[in-house]
Formats: structure tokens, sequence, C-alpha cells
């Protein structure tokens, strides 16, 4: 090995004891931060927050010293994917404990520990996170991407966890007070960012050995009509048709119809949009199946109309289509074909940007 090589595995190293060294105190204060809150421990949660301002120091320091090896030995390649990464994580470990002062700080304005039903949820939705952090760190530092990818799955199950928390929360059955049930709120919120930036270790960890790069994403959205024989079905077919990469879409109706307007399958098949015989849709599905949902867009009527609740990180809008009559005319179809198309091409660029495919 050349003493150039020598002096380049030697400053990488450094960089990544010190990141190392970093993740160390990160972990311990989020650890900290849980402790108090369970424990209701205030002079707990007041050194946690103190102990923040360490770990925005090092993470200045650390981001100098990755913007003076760039300038010392212009990387490239391996070399180069790695540095990325560790500028990457030097952020997110900084917002992680960011989110552990968020949590002291949501302890100090609580008189207590949580009781009941939430303190067991913090128990064990903290013990979740703690272990996906720790897991994830263990990836990097070892840059072990089959460890990353068997972490990163983790995170969805967790965001299905929340939902059933927050509506808890929401019911608010032990009677707790606004500003308890706001902290609580606070706390398993920034719980979750937690594992959102473990979920991003992992994936710079994929980065800096493979060099993949996450893959873009698609997005589930439900179309929602009064019958689903029409404009529903309009819909999923010209979302299909229009944006097969970006989306996975399907549509359902309060009464479904006994079958798809026949106007409407015609019309869709001359366009070159084969929606087969199924029948209508109804509008049944579990709890499990509708937090998989990213958007739900009712085409006739207000979300609430069909579903008086979505889970928490399920987004519901409403479109002012212009609804055929049965049997749908042909201008009615290419009217509801314009104004579904508009909609959909401007939510899809949204959504992916103005490559969307």
């Amino acid at each position: 090995m050349s003493h150039y090589e020598e002096r380049l595995e030697r400053d990488l190293n450094a960089l990544r004891d010190n990141i190392g060294g970093m993740a160390t105190q990160v972990q311990e204060n989020l650890g900290n931060a849980v402790r108090a809150l369970q424990h209701g421990d205030h002079q707990l949660a007041a050194e946690t927050i103190l102990a923040d301002h360490p770990i925005n120091r090092k993470m200045r320091e650390i981001d100098a010293a990755c913007h003076a090896f760039i300038a010392v030995h212009l990387p490239s390649g391996r070399h180069l994917r790695l540095l990325s990464s560790f500028i990457r994580v030097n952020i997110a470990l900084e917002r992680i404990g960011d989110y552990a002062a968020t949590i002291a700080r949501a302890c100090g304005q609580l008189s207590g520990p949580p009781v009941g039903r939430m303190a067991h949820e913090l128990d064990r939705f903290s013990g979740e996170v703690r272990a996906m952090l720790e897991q994830s760190i263990k990836a990097f530092s070892e840059l072990d991407p089959g460890l990353a990818r068997g972490t990163m799955v983790l995170e969805r199950e967790m965001e299905f966890d929340l939902d059933g928390i927050y509506a808890e929360l929401m019911a608010n059955q032990e009677q707790v007070s606004a500003q308890s049930l706001l902290n609580t709120f606070t706390v398993f919120t920034n719980l979750k960012r937690v594992a959102d930036q473990a979920k991003n270790i992992c994936e710079d960890t994929v980065f800096a050995e493979t060099g993949e790069t996450k893959e873009p994403k698609v997005y589930n959205i439900l179309f929602l009509d009064r019958d689903n024989s029409c404009l529903g079905q309009m819909a999923e077919a010209l979302a299909r048709s229009a944006f097969p990469g970006s989306g996975r879409y399907s549509s359902a109706g309060a009464e479904p119809a006994a079958q798809v307007d026949e106007a409407t399958r015609d019309y869709l098949a001359d366009k070159g949009m084969d929606i087969g015989d199924a029948p209508p849709s109804a509008i049944d599905f579990t709890e499990h199946e509708l937090a998989e949902l990213h958007l739900v867009v009712s085409l006739q009527g207000p979300v609430s109309d069909y579903l008086p609740q979505l889970p928490f990180h399920t987004t519901g809008m409403a479109w002012n289509i212009s609804a055929p009559e049965t049997p749908a005319s042909a201008e009615q179809l290419q009217t509801a074909h314009r104004e579904l198309s508009s909609e959909i091409s401007e939510l899809m660029h949204q959504l992916r940007g103005d490559d969307a495919p």
C-alpha cells in the first residue's frame, strides 16, 4: 500500500471512529430520554436536553472533517460513496439527538410518567425503536448491507403500530388532560422519527457498500365513488395506463353495482384499457389494509362519506368530477376522462415529479 493510500485509509478510519463515537452519544441520550419519561425523572430529562449540545458540536466537527477529506484526497468510486454516506449519517445522528431532546422536553412538561395503556405502549414502542437504531448503527459500522436491508423493513411495521397508538390517543379513553395528550403525542411522533432516521442510516449503508440507491416510492392509491361502476373504474384504469411505475391503483364503491357500466367498459377498451370482467368492488378494508394506503381519493363527495376515519398516515382528498349518468353517454365519458386525466396527472407529478413513470 502506498503512502497516499495509507493516509487515505487512516483518515477514513478516523472519520468512521468519530461517527461511531457520536452514535454512542446519541444512543445514550435517547435511552436517557426514554428512561426520564418512564420514571418521571425531570432531572434526567434536563441533563438529556443539555447533553444534546456536545452532539451538535460533534456533528459540526465531523462535517468539517468530511469536507477537509474531500479537499485533501479528492475521493472517487467507493471512497466517495463512503464519504457521502458519512455526511448523511452524521446529519441523521444529529437529528436523532434532537428527537431525544424533544422527548426529554415533553417529559419536563408532564407531571408524571405515562400510566396504563400508554405506559405499556411506550415501553414496547421505544424498545423496538432503540433496537432498530442499534441494528442500523451496527450495520453501518460494519458496512453490512444484508443487516441493513433486514433492519429497514422494521420501519413499516412501526408505522402501522403508530397508527394504532394515535387512534388510542385520539379516543382519550383515560380522560387525560389536553397538555398530557399533546406531550404524549409528541413523544411517540419523535420516536417514529428516530426509526425513520435509522432506516436512512441503513439505506446509506447499502449505498456505501454496493452503490445501490433508494428506489423511488410507489404509492398505493384508492379511488372511491358511489357504486364503482364508472368513475372509479375509469380513474383506476387511467392512472394505471399513464403512470404504471408510480403507483398501485384500486377503486371501490359505497354501494357497488352488479356490474361495471357497459358503456364505460367499451369506452375504456376503445382507448386501449381493458379492465376485465371483474364486478365492482365494495369498500371493505381491514385496518391494516387501510394503513397500507398512501392516498384515498373520493370522486363523488367527501372521503368521510365513505370512510369516517382514516389511519393517521393515510391522506384523503376529494376531486370534483362530472359524474356520468347510467348508462353513460359518449360525451359524458369524454368529459370525465378529460377531468380525471388532468387531476391524475397533476397528482402524480406532485408525488413523483415531472418524470413520473
